[in-house]
């Protein structure tokens, strides 16, 4: 119980806790934390509870500190669809009400996606809370991704957008004949100004009505919004010329009329506009989205059933006809075929499977016929994973985002001073006519938007995250494309990710018995082992027909070699330092066998057995085509390139000089990459680390920007930053590439934003009137502002049509839109 109501309570969920040290170790990070009054861990639960005071520490700073402690902590999060969400106002409204929820670690709100990335805890914050905060600050809560309501949204959207146009139509189809009625003094047949009351108030109300709806919503939870400047700005021209009509304080001379109508309609027409803008920005998801099966053919009860995707099971038996698609994951039980899988690999030829083969949804089967079990359904198939991470980084904000919400916490207020105070200027101080001063207000009020402060960083998120889907290039996090403008250095990992991970067996030497025998006991010791250089050996028995000896007692030392027994013989395999430490010379024929190996560029791991070396057998991996042209494409970007290897230093110097990388560091053992990592960090660089994501989640981790590589159809990598689904060295450049391009796009957003406001928003106030008769009128000052938010939408949608140059030149272009044709 909370002994101080100030206080809260909040339960964290940590992963990697093992013993009572790390449950102190975790306490002692919560308890360092200014604010946090007391934390207790269950480490059989492996959850953490920190009473603690919301004023001085956020939950948010308390999992930071457990992630510092070397632990992780499992963030529960929900994506939430939402309605009318207009400008950065509504943004910070939104995630204010969502913060303020006992419960919830972080809310972040897309302006473009109209999406809530929630960070909550369920068992203290239910959806049904956070969908009461939404509407009680005055906007609609649509669900959440993943329930049934994507159509629905789909549907409102549509209807919102049909709308929008139709509204924008009414309202021009009669401003601008009021316009041209006030300008050419037509004759009427009642006095003009009740002519103009009677034909413009149904309309003004139409088109207002929304408009005055949301101010008023903003006003009753205290919250001063676009919305509100708006309904000022077209209520005081609206309701002076009600005054001016019936002579109420003010004269004839002031009616708005035209000005108030067509101002609601530009409006109206601004966000028409950008609705159907922000549309295009998430094309990138509705291509995936598309992707997907819509049904599938199963046996059931022994017979073909077409059912609906959603109603699969896992288990189940599918049948997959020429040209139909792969519903979702699984592996082939019967039959062969071959597979387009271009949408996981690039790769344009179709792939041969068979019995015992993985096969991904929404691939394609081009040829023959074939059954498979579905192994994974639903929110797990690989496709579904690249939606959810693409949607999640869409949902992110960089750093830089930070200034604009700082912008907008100070915009709306400081507009409303400048309009009020140019108004008070003009008519007190400059002895201007009240139509004059009333005219300046109602221009202010107008042109000011914050709304393209707040679209600016949203929108080249959401465009360049898609982008980088249809490279096949993942970005889990938008933070990561502003640190890609400070990377100072590369570090691939070798095996896997600059050579292609299949080693083969290059040579074998043996001493004082056959080949044969020495791969027979190579082969018996490598039953047991999982390393790549073991499939090798095997491989190399069996293409041989050798049959392995029989082994008990195995043991391995990671990253250096194996042992066991074949009867009572004792047989070692390993590299030198392996042999060596077990206190075993290298005579000068097999030094010299292991020397040609390493100049090689292939990795020797030597055979012993009972205690004299009895062969040396030659590995080499080999290559990928593209390591080269990765390297120099990296280095012309002005990022120096190393390598990180286990294998030996002349092993490992062959396969760098080869394709152009001048820092090696070798014979690293996996639990050391980490600390290389972190040595180099020393120096002030941002490293990026290039690994396959499995042995090199430390370094991952540790690094400023981790890639992911060879990932296979486990996307959803934790330690990796960027995941890269082809498995392309060339594709760490060009993601690098798509995350300077697309902060630079938020930077020049940015400028357009505030350089908007800065030069209209006093010309509006009048300042140019004095020497050069210039000012806004109400109108002109609508289309302006409906035409800023277009613009810095229009500028993020020119990312879809970038390449980036490391694209450019892959040696195989075909399938560079992979995930999305």
């Amino acid at each position: 119980m909370q002994s101080n109501p100030s206080t809260k309570q909040a339960t964290l969920k940590v992963t990697g806790m093992h013993c009572a040290t790390c449950v102190a170790t975790v306490e002692k990070a919560l308890l360092a934390l200014d604010g946090v009054r007391e934390a207790a861990v269950n480490l059989n639960t492996e959850k953490a509870t920190a009473t603690f005071d919301p004023d001085l520490v956020t939950v948010q700073t308390m999992e930071e500190a457990v992630i510092s402690a070397g632990y992780g902590v499992i963030r529960q999060t929900v994506s939430i669809r939402l309605g009318g969400i207009h400008c950065a106002s509504c943004v910070q409204t939104v995630e204010k009400a969502l913060m303020s929820l006992d419960g919830v670690s972080s809310a972040q709100v897309n302006l473009t996606t109209n999406r809530a990335i929630v960070a909550y805890d369920p068992d203290r914050v239910p959806l049904a809370k956070m969908k009461s905060v939404i509407e009680q600050a005055g906007y609609q809560y649509l669900g959440f991704e993943g329930d049934a309501g994507e159509k629905q949204e789909e549907e409102m959207r549509e209807a919102d957008i049909r709308n929008l146009r139709n509204r924008t139509l009414i309202g021009f189809a009669v401003s601008l004949p009021l316009m041209a009625i006030m300008l050419l003094g037509i004759p009427l047949p009642i006095p003009m100004p009740y002519f103009m009351f009677l034909v413009s108030t149904p309309f003004f109300l139409y088109l207002a009505y929304p408009i005055f709806r949301a101010g008023w919503g903003a006003l009753r939870n205290r919250t001063l919004n676009m919305d509100v400047m708006y309904s000022m700005g077209i209520g005081v021209a609206y309701a002076s010329s009600v005054l001016g009509t019936f002579e109420i304080v003010l004269t004839q001379d002031f009616l708005f009329y035209e000005t108030a109508v067509m101002l609601a309609a530009f409006l109206t027409l601004g966000r028409f506009l950008e609705a159907r803008a922000k549309g295009r920005t998430t094309d990138a998801i509705k291509h995936l989205i598309e992707l997907q099966a819509k049904t599938a053919t199963v046996i059931r009860d022994g017979a073909e059933t077409e059912v609906a995707i959603e109603d699969l099971n896992i288990g189940d038996r599918i049948v997959v006809k020429p040209g139909g698609k792969v519903p979702v994951d699984g592996t082939i039980i019967a039959g062969e075929s071959f597979i387009d899988e271009s949408m996981i690999s690039g790769e344009p030829v179709p792939v041969h499977k068979t019995t015992g083969d993985t096969v991904i949804g929404s691939t394609i089967n081009t040829s023959g016929a074939f059954t498979f079990e579905a192994k994974k359904i639903g929110k797990d198939t690989y496709l579904a994973q690249i939606i959810r991470m693409v949607e999640s980084a869409q949902g992110t904000k960089p750093p830089i985002q930070k200034y604009a919400d700082r912008a907008v916490t100070w915009f709306i207020p400081a507009i409303l001073v400048i309009a009020i105070s140019a108004f008070l200027v003009w008519y007190l101080l400059l002895d201007a006519t009240l139509l004059f001063a009333l005219t300046v207000l109602i221009s202010i009020l107008v042109v000011a938007c914050p709304c393209a402060l707040g679209l600016a960083t949203p929108t080249a998120i959401t465009v360049g995250v898609g982008r980088g889907a249809d490279f096949g290039i993942l970005i889990k996090n938008s933070e990561i494309l502003e640190l890609s403008e400070k990377v100072t250095r590369v570090i691939f990992d070798k095996t896997g990710t600059l050579t292609k991970g299949e080693p083969k067996v290059a040579s074998v030497a043996s001493y004082g018995m056959n080949e044969e025998d020495v791969l027979s006991y190579a082969a018996g010791i490598e039953t047991y082992s999982e390393h790549p250089l073991a499939r090798a050996v095997l491989e190399e028995a069996e293409e041989r027909h050798i049959n392995p000896v029989e082994t008990t007692g195995f043991s391995a030392t990671g990253g250096r070699g194996v042992e066991a027994h074949a009867g009572k013989t004792e047989i070692l395999l390993g590299n030198r330092p392996f042999i060596e430490g077990r206190g075993i010379g290298i005579l000068a024929i097999v030094d010299e066998e292991l020397n040609r190996n390493e100049k090689a560029g292939a990795t020797a791991i030597i055979l012993v057995v009972d205690g004299a070396v009895a062969g040396v057998i030659g590995v080499a991996d080999t290559i990928k085509e593209t390591s080269g042209t990765a390297v120099s494409e990296l280095t012309a970007m002005n990022i120096r390139v190393g390598m990180i290897t286990g294998d030996n230093a002349r092993t490992a110097g062959a396969v760098a000089a080869a394709i152009g990388i001048d820092q090696v560091i070798a014979e690293v053992l996996p639990e050391q990459k980490s600390a290389e990592i972190a040595r180099l960090q020393e120096g002030e660089e941002k490293i990026v680390f290039v690994g396959d994501g499995i042995n090199d989640a430390p370094a991952l981790a540790q690094s400023d920007v981790g890639i992911a590589i060879g990932s296979g159809t486990d996307v959803a990598i934790e330690s990796g930053d960027i995941v890269l689904v082809k498995s392309d060295p060339l594709d760490v450049a060009a993601a690098l590439q798509l995350g300077r391009k697309v902060m630079g796009k938020i930077r020049m957003n940015l400028f357009w934003a505030f350089a908007y406001n800065t030069a209209l928003v006093p010309v509006a106030a009048g300042v140019l009137y004095p020497l050069y008769g210039i000012t806004f009128r109400p109108e002109f000052a609508g289309l302006a502002m409906a035409l800023s938010s277009v613009t810095v939408v229009s500028l993020s949608l020119l990312l879809k049509r970038y390449v980036p140059p490391a694209i450019r030149r892959r040696t195989s272009t075909p399938g560079e839109e992979s995930l999305r044709e």
